[in-house]
């Protein structure tokens, strides 16, 4: 029997969420680690750090294209 709230039920920090997007923008991901990533962290939180880390990964190669045209 468990409570309303398992210790495995959606409960993960932003880095755990950070390295999960990362780990797809890769492409490589074990598929024991995305059914883990199934039951605990919230799609809301994974495309709201995608846009950021989308975001910045943008922005760097701006300014690495920049600094090297300068």
């Amino acid at each position: 029997m468990s409570g309303p709230e398992s210790p495995t039920s959606r409960q993960s920090g932003l880095l755990y969420t950070l390295r999960a997007v990362l780990w797809g923008f890769l492409g490589v991901r074990r598929k024991s680690d995305y059914q883990q990533d199934l039951v605990k962290l919230n799609p809301l939180h994974l495309v709201l750090v995608g846009v950021l880390v989308a975001f910045a990964f943008v922005a760097g190669l701006m300014l690495l294209v920049r600094w090297v045209v300068a």
